[in-house]
């Protein structure tokens, strides 16, 4: 790379260090690196032990601070909090770590940014999503409590060493929402740990015996928001119903599974929303709450989870996951306009077909035809391409083909290629170091002009 591969200091500043798809991109470059060499230090306002990635405990070194400041107040002004932690994140690190690390790596929240460089820093920012985009607007006063909020945004971005972005598709959001930026990021897919998914499921683990059963599953994986659309799995099932005669429907049930966080009212909301529209639809319904064993050994009946038509699981340990991933039929992947989604390319590279949305990042990951199918968002399109899926041998449908038993193996070296986590430490190890050539390039040239 021209200068000498001295390893680098880098930190990571996160607001949250839980379960997503944020967070474990995150994770996995904080690995890539580590185990390129560079020593990492990870830097989050909160960090629950009970809810996170193993790696966050085992593998990498994480110091949570500001804490004590409130998530929101009364409900309200999410954002200005997310700010003022972020912000204490920052002023730490300026004031006790200014010449510390060579690289900062930031990323969701742009307004870290500007405090970061004072530390003399590199920054790179890696942008899931433009936090603009997210937000919603539906009153006028909303409208106008964003502005400063997206002004901010934008120009804090614009101050980065660095920009990623996690598919061509938010690359092409990004453009739209900050016209004032010239410079165009670079994409930087998220990749799998590959090992991860080569790892035996541990069949004595007794949190898999609720999850057993002979029947095909319909599995879907995504945390329990109602922009993740997780309604219209119920929606597939009914119309899924219709398709089938009533002894193939008893062979199929559904598994719902995703991040549940009891403190976050919207799952707890969204996930009551979800049991009264399996209720009213007269599907059978059971709820495997987190630490499943000790609550549900009294309180639920293990026979009634066996026999219902859904399942609800609200968080999952890896073995949970892995075990689903290689138990199931396929994956019905809801997001519209998803910014990328590291769930479908799991369940490719674990031999799971994947019916995704024909929208944002699923169409640079999906294959159609070969690793599964893009749909558009309505149920009888999705229902129709698991009955294809379910029984290809009785299925009609002249817009989904798929061969099932070649899909896997083409799958698996696909992922590789594309999203394995070799190549993504290769890509990252590259930036992170032509950064900090450009950095000393700088410094030098500095020094002549002195």
């Amino acid at each position: 790379m021209g200068s000498t591969q001295k390893p680098l200091k880098i930190a990571f500043v996160h607001p949250d260090l839980g379960i997503g798809g944020a967070e474990r991109l995150v994770v996995d470059t904080a690995m890539a690196l580590q185990n390129s060499g560079h020593q990492i230090t990870m830097y989050t306002s909160h960090h629950d032990k009970t809810h996170c990635f193993k790696e966050t405990l085992d593998d990498l070194n994480v110091n949570v601070l500001g804490n004590f400041l409130p998530q929101s107040i009364f409900g309200y002004g999410h954002i200005v909090c997310a700010i003022l932690r972020g912000l204490y994140l920052s002023l730490y690190l300026l004031f006790t770590k200014r010449n510390e690390y060579d690289i900062i790596f930031a990323d969701q929240l742009a307004t870290y940014i500007p405090v970061l460089k004072l530390t003399k820093s590199k920054i790179l920012f890696y942008c899931h999503f433009p936090d603009k985009n997210l937000a919603t607007r539906n009153s006028t006063i909303k409208k106008l409590y964003r502005i400063p909020f997206d002004l901010v945004e934008e120009y804090s971005t614009m101050m980065a060493d660095k920009i990623l972005v996690n598919s061509q598709f938010t690359r092409s959001i990004f453009k739209e929402s900050f016209p004032k930026i010239n410079t165009i990021p670079d994409v930087l897919y998220p990749s799998i740990n590959t090992k991860e998914y080569e790892k035996n499921i541990d069949e004595s683990d007794k949190t898999l015996d609720l999850l057993r059963s002979e029947r095909t599953t319909l599995l879907s994986i995504n945390r329990f928001e109602r922009k993740k659309n997780l309604d219209l799995n119920i929606k597939t099932l009914k119309e899924l119903r219709k398709r089938c005669s009533e002894e193939e429907f008893k062979k199929i049930r559904m598994v719902i599974a995703g991040g549940y966080d009891l403190l976050n009212p919207e799952n707890v909301e969204y996930h009551k929303e979800l049991e009264e529209m399996a209720k009213a639809d007269n599907f059978t319904y059971q709820t495997i709450w987190p630490e499943s064993m000790n609550k549900n050994e009294t309180e639920v009946d293990k026979e009634a989870i066996q026999n219902a038509n859904i399942i609800f699981l609200l968080s999952f340990s890896e073995n949970q996951r892995t075990y689903l991933l290689h138990h199931s039929q396929c994956l019905i992947y809801t997001p519209t306009n998803e910014h990328f989604g590291i769930v479908p390319v799991e369940a490719m590279y674990s031999g799971l077909p994947v019916i995704a949305i024909e929208s944002g990042g699923p169409k640079e990951s999906v294959v159609h035809g070969k690793t599964g199918f893009l749909c558009p968002s309505d149920e009888k399109d999705l229902s129709e391409a698991a009955y294809a899926i379910i029984y290809p041998e009785k299925s009609s449908s002249t817009k989904y083909k798929i061969d099932v038993a070649s899909m896997p193996s083409f799958a698996k070296e696909y992922v590789i290629g594309k999203f394995g986590f070799e190549q993504f430490r290769k890509s990252i190890n590259d930036i992170v170091y032509k950064m900090d050539e450009e950095a000393d390039t700088n410094h030098k040239e500095n020094k002549k002009e002195l």
